[in-house]
């Protein structure tokens, strides 16, 4: 891109590509480049285009671009576009060479072309400027330009399309009427004289005007989502509805701009826990002449193509949706919000309806008997033990009913806390059934499970038994139940004394008589250590028979 300076104002601007808009301040006259000029009376000596200040035509050349609003008024430099109506354009071209340089050549402008550029559309607010440029090929300078503006006073965009087939010249020459090629908007259209070969000669009678006509189309629509609770009689925006119950949505959609608008796709987004009703989509538009007729599913998935729509054209759609059942919703308010999109061009616009359900949801009641345990005391006495969960209910207490091993019911117990102390006294096997008690909403309840039940038993009295004590080595009598292995035995033998045996007294051996002194002190000590054995002997006799 290249900067260009703008006479009178200077303003600078982007050259940009055909369609492209070119916004910038309005600019009075704004042309360019700064060129010499010439009058009527005293033509450029060489090709030039647009530089007479004077031409009794159209004043000044360098202004060559102008508008109006189609067959009404003189054509200026400045309007105000309004949407659906159509502007005239026109462009002045004159190659100001003096006559007498067209028989040499000299004079003759070559490869002359013109090359329009507009926005092809205009935001809210903007003065949009459309540019005509005219070249040749040995013109000096190469190339003219000059602009006129339309603004856009509307509060959304607006869109300029030429009128196809609108673009001709008007001149003395052969091509008078003749229709120039769509090219004049992108890469430019040759001008000339004789024919479009772009070739026009030096002088006034040479010149001409191109002509074309473009239309301000503002593309818009109108899209409004609306749900109803008794089968479409009434639309609303907002609804209260029921779990469960179907409701039927409705979709409009309005062509509101001032062209046509190409397939049309109507889609539906439904919220979390809505389902589509299969075969309940009806349209009505100006093919069915307001009547509501059937259309294919698929509105709420892909979307349905609803075709085209001239300006203020419309369709409307309506289907069934079924809404969440009472355990699907949560307690309280929930809001579910229907979006609508329709998209039309690559762009889309979307609108909401709203479902409001009230579910009053009953705090969730629950109590159940968990365990229960039994712990013995002593030979018949007992501790139960019951666990239970009680949740938004109240607990009330816990009833034992006890029965022997024939199954019939000896005892009932009712604790008014988790554990109950028990006494049982007759011999045998029992079971005890827990059974937990509680108020829900001033009614009562009971619970009971496998889990709450537990058995138990009363042994018999233990009887006496004779044992040795280990630790004494007497024999005793000890109840049956107070025997402990490693304080007694049942082996009484092991009270019983060890027995010490006999001593035999030695023999002595017979000897040959002595005599002397010698033998008899012999004699007298061996006299004594008899006695004293026999008596030794006669002692332990006596001891054992104790």
């Amino acid at each position: 891109m290249s900067l260009i300076r703008r006479s009178p104002k200077r303003v600078f601007a982007l050259v940009a590509v055909a369609a492209a808009a070119l916004i910038v301040p309005v600019a009075a006259l704004a042309w360019g480049p700064d060129r010499p000029t010439f009058t009527m009376e005293n033509p450029a000596p060489y090709v030039t285009f647009n530089s007479i200040t004077n031409n009794g035509k159209v004043g000044d050349e360098r202004n060559f671009l102008r508008i109006r609003e189609s067959g009404t008024g003189e054509y200026i430099n400045q309007v105000n576009f309004e949407p659906g109506k159509v502007y005239d354009v026109s462009v002045y071209y004159h190659n100001n060479a003096a006559t007498r340089l067209n028989a040499s050549g000299e004079g003759i402008a070559k490869d002359a072309t013109l090359k329009i550029e507009m926005p092809y559309v205009i935001k809210a607010g903007v003065n949009a400027a459309l540019t005509s440029t005219i070249s040749a090929s040995n013109a000096k300078p190469t190339s003219v330009w000059d602009e006129a503006y339309g603004k856009n006073n509307t509060n959304a965009e607006i869109a300029l399309r030429y009128v196809a087939g609108s673009a001709k010249f008007v001149s003395n020459g052969a091509i008078n009427g003749q229709t120039l090629p769509d090219s004049l908007f992108t890469t430019g259209a040759k001008l000339g004289f004789d024919s479009q070969n772009g070739t026009v000669p030096g002088c006034n009678e040479y010149s001409g005007f191109v002509n074309f006509k473009i239309r301000i189309d503002q593309p818009n629509y109108e899209v409004k989502k609306v749900v109803s609770t008794d089968d479409g009689k009434t639309w609303v925006d907002s609804v209260k509805a029921q779990p469960g119950s179907t409701v039927t949505y409705g979709i409009s959609y309005q062509n509101t701009g001032t062209n046509q608008q190409d397939d049309v796709v109507v889609r539906d987004m439904l919220p979390a826990g809505v389902a589509y009703v299969p075969d309940s989509t009806y349209l009505m538009n100006s093919v069915t002449k307001g009547k509501f007729e059937k259309a294919s599913d698929g509105i709420t998935t892909v979307g349905y193509n609803a075709g085209s729509y001239q300006s203020k054209g419309n369709v409307f759609f309506k289907f069934n949706a079924k809404l969440p059942s009472k355990d699907q919703l949560k307690c309280g308010t929930n809001t579910l919000v229907n979006t609508a999109r329709v998209s039309v061009n690559g762009g889309y616009k979307e609108d909401t309806a709203t479902v409001t359900i009230d579910n009053e949801c009953k705090p969730v009641v629950k109590y159940t008997c968990d365990a229960l345990g039994v712990t013995v005391v002593d030979r018949t006495h007992f501790t139960f033990n019951t666990k239970y969960t009680v949740q938004n209910a109240t607990f009330k207490s816990v009833t034992y009913v006890i029965k022997n091993a024939n199954g019939k019911v000896v005892d009932t117990k009712t604790s008014n806390g988790t554990s109950l102390n028990y006494t049982q006294t007759t011999v045998g096997k029992y079971t005890v059934q827990a059974t937990v008690t509680v108020t829900v909403d001033g009614t009562t309840k009971t619970v009971t499970s496998d889990a709450c039940k537990a058995s138990f038993e009363v042994p018999a009295q233990p009887g006496n038994i004779t044992v040795c004590e280990l630790s004494t080595k007497k024999i005793v009598t000890i109840k049956e139940n107070q025997f402990d292995a490693a304080k007694y035995s049942k082996d009484l033998s092991k009270c019983a004394e060890t027995p010490v045996p006999p001593v035999t007294p030695p023999t002595t051996p017979p000897e040959l008589p002595h005599t002397g002194m010698t033998e008899n002190i012999v004699a007298i000590t061996g006299l004594g250590a008899l006695i004293a054995s026999i008596a030794y002997y006669v002692a332990s006799r006596r001891a054992l028979n104790q």
